[in-house]
């Protein structure tokens, strides 16, 4: 008569399957992390673009005229990118309604050297300063622009007050 043991645990194989159901699970779990935070920074992004463009109205009324911008480069460096958006966030300083209008923004958005509205600087929430586009007789309203995920201006991933 022949003498069963019975074996507990488990197989190499079935503990190879195992983890294999819970690395899947974990990348199926990090892909919808990654698109989650990215509609949510699009969605910052776009949040502020509105609030901008409700300041750029109301800087319009006032001084009627837009905020002036010298290069208008649609893909420049993250540099000059910087200062043609602190251009116009100066301009708005000029304008009391703006004022208010700005305090919507997100403040991860908005970086302020010694606390003065007038040293403030936008960013998007990769960590790029925002572009303002606005040359007169060519531009009917200004254009904002975000570098997007890649940080890179004129690229495909660039979000644009316009649409994409």
């Amino acid at each position: 008569m022949a003498d069963w043991k019975c074996k507990r645990g488990l197989t190499l194989i079935e503990i190879l399957v195992v983890l294999g159901v819970i690395a899947t699970l974990a990348a199926m779990v990090f892909v919808v992390t990654r698109r989650v935070e990215s509609q949510s920074n699009e969605s910052i992004v776009a949040n502020a673009f509105a609030l901008l463009n409700a300041a750029l109205r109301e800087h319009y009324e006032y001084e009627d005229a837009f905020p002036i911008q010298p290069d208008a480069n649609p893909a420049p460096s993250n540099m000059v990118a910087l200062g043609h958006i602190r251009l116009m966030y100066a301009a708005f300083n000029n304008v009391p309604v703006c004022g208010e209008i700005l305090k919507g923004i997100d403040n991860v958005l908005v970086q302020r050297q010694d606390k003065q509205p007038a040293t403030a600087r936008l960013y998007d929430p990769w960590g790029t300063p925002l572009n303002y586009i606005y040359a007169p007789g060519i531009n009917t309203f200004p254009e904002l622009v975000s570098a997007g995920p890649d940080r890179k201006f004129g690229t495909a991933d660039d979000i644009s007050s316009k649409g994409k």
